[in-house]
């Protein structure tokens, strides 16, 4: 039998409970032998200089979509945009070298920030696309425009249709499919590589694919499941999610029968569901909508919890929420609340939640699978969330500090491409919410998007740095130096250069180097 090669990190800083003073590592195949001190380091096959980085647990991204995420990173990315008018002028350049029959697909723009509100129609998509089919998400991938060819393709008495081309709700679910469905095979592979390499790039050793009717597709969904069985990806850890769908997610390779299971849609796209109405919806009474009903929920709930898998939905506004919760009460008066907690179903999102509900994520045991990033773009006085809730709901808005001050379980995600790959941003995020009263430390902020993501799925020995753990972490320059053995997390200023982040040297998954920067 061949004994596993050994590697010693010497000279750095490693971030450990176990030894909060330790400078070096020894990694002994896929486990962590030892840490201590350089001069009492053991000897070993190889020897890294860590040249004062720091090391710490890899991170874990609880939320993403790994096709679109890739697609976006490889292609048209609409983030940024001020105006319909520049949203066509990227359409155009990306259109310019594209085959003549593929569709293009782009995401990111936000109307929410522009000064004439209103997005490109169909005609002038087709004329900005060269006649291509063309789908564009908009920011929360709850909506999207699309050109004449696909709107066309989109029954008129679907719910969320409209003739300007911006489809919500199911008529939303079914020009997406329809485009998605356009794409090939080599393409969608090459998407889902680039994604989970750029996750490697940032530190992430797992993510939490999030798919299911709506969303995507089964063939996509296994493609990115497989991709995360080879040793030199992150692992990738899937949620599908259909309602009734237990059996169905365990026959997929899915860990969960939740994720994008719709009770609501997105509060960028209005029809997160809400227990006020919207105020910039034009329809004073326009409160969202609900996608499940609280008995749906309880009987989704009990069935995954009967056949040990976990549960969860998709859940934005107060009012779906709500819905969520009379399907957890539902569930624990048939099985009983410890059989319940036990099975640590999940809430993705979590957006717009008051006290009453926060107590019930406690009694319930519900994760809170949650995304700082909604705060950072959205949150505060001015953005999308004051225009859409008006500023006193904004600001209650996301409240991490709430829900970890009760003890909450969270773990931390992107929902990528909705919002990037960004996890020390999204650190930096939670530790400065626009309300400092839901702000988080760096030690819980850092704990949510490591431990806390291995919590999520019952990785319970994972994402921590001590003798006999998994070997699975990353490596850190540090230009802004420490703080409590963390990276210094500063504010940005307006007008001033952004502040240095973190760069990822190596992230290591189970003894595998998956990112190298020294490697092209």
């Amino acid at each position: 039998m061949n004994r596993s090669q050994t590697t010693r990190y010497l000279g750095g800083h490693v971030y450990s409970p176990a030894d909060p003073q330790a400078t070096a590592v020894l990694v002994d195949g896929d486990r962590i032998a030892w840490l201590g001190a350089d001069a009492d380091a053991p000897t070993a096959d190889v020897t890294v200089d860590l040249a004062g980085a720091l090391v710490t647990p890899a991170f874990v991204d609880a939320h993403v979509h790994s096709t679109d995420t890739g697609i976006v990173h490889l292609g048209l990315d609409l983030a940024g945009t001020r105006s319909a008018a520049e949203v066509l002028d990227r359409v155009a350049a990306y259109a310019v070298g594209l085959p003549v029959d593929a569709v293009v697909v782009g995401h990111g723009w936000d109307e929410s920030n522009w000064s004439e509100q209103v997005p490109p129609s169909p005609a002038e998509l087709e004329r900005a696309s060269a006649g291509r089919s063309t789908y564009l998400s908009q920011a929360s991938v709850h909506s999207a425009i699309v050109s004449g060819d696909l709107l066309a393709r989109t029954p008129i008495a679907t719910p969320g249709y409209h003739d300007s081309g911006w489809l919500r709700r199911d008529a939303h679910h079914v020009v997406r499919e329809l485009a998605m469905g356009e794409i090939s095979d080599a393409q969608r592979e090459f998407a889902q590589r680039a994604a989970l390499r750029r996750a490697a790039s940032l530190g992430i050793a797992a993510v939490h694919e999030c798919g299911g009717p709506g969303t995507s597709s089964e063939h996509d969904f296994r493609g990115v499941l497989a991709l995360g069985r080879e040793p030199g990806l992150p692992d990738v850890y899937g949620y599908w999610g259909e309602l009734g769908g237990a059996e169905r997610a365990r026959a997929l390779g899915a860990v969960g029968a939740g994720g994008d299971l719709y009770a609501d849609g997105a509060l960028g796209s209005q029809t997160a569901h809400l227990r006020e109405p919207y105020l910039d919806a034009g329809d004073p009474t326009h409160a969202g909508h609900g996608y499940v009903t609280a008995d749906e929920a309880g009987k989704h709930l009990i069935e995954c919890t009967e056949r040990g898998i976990q549960g969860g939905f998709h859940a934005i506004g107060d009012a779906a929420i709500g819905t969520v919760v009379a399907g957890f009460a539902m569930a624990a008066a048939r099985l009983g609340v410890d059989r319940v907690r036990l099975a640590r179903h999940r809430v993705e999102h979590a957006e717009i939640l008051d006290k009453s509900l926060i107590a019930a994520f406690v009694e319930y045991g519900i994760v809170a699978s949650v995304q700082p990033a909604f705060d950072r773009l959205w949150g505060g006085e001015h953005a999308m969330y004051a225009q859409r809730l008006g500023v006193g709901r904004s600001l209650a808005s996301n409240p991490l500090g709430s829900l970890a001050g009760v003890g909450v379980a969270l773990a931390f995600g992107s929902d990528s491409p909705v919002t990037p790959l960004d996890p020390w941003g999204t650190v930096r995020a939670a530790m400065m919410h626009h309300n400092p009263a839901q702000r988080l430390s760096a030690r819980t902020a850092f704990a949510a998007h490591t431990r806390g993501g291995w919590r999520a799925v019952h990785a319970d020995a994972e994402g921590t740095l001590a003798p006999g753990a998994t070997a699975t972490f990353a490596i850190w320059a540090t230009p802004a130096g420490l703080t409590k053995g963390l990276p210094t997390l500063v504010a940005a200023v307006p007008g001033e250069p952004q502040p240095a982040f973190p760069t990822c040297l190596r992230t290591v998954a189970h003894g595998h180097t998956i990112y190298d920067n020294d490697v092209d």
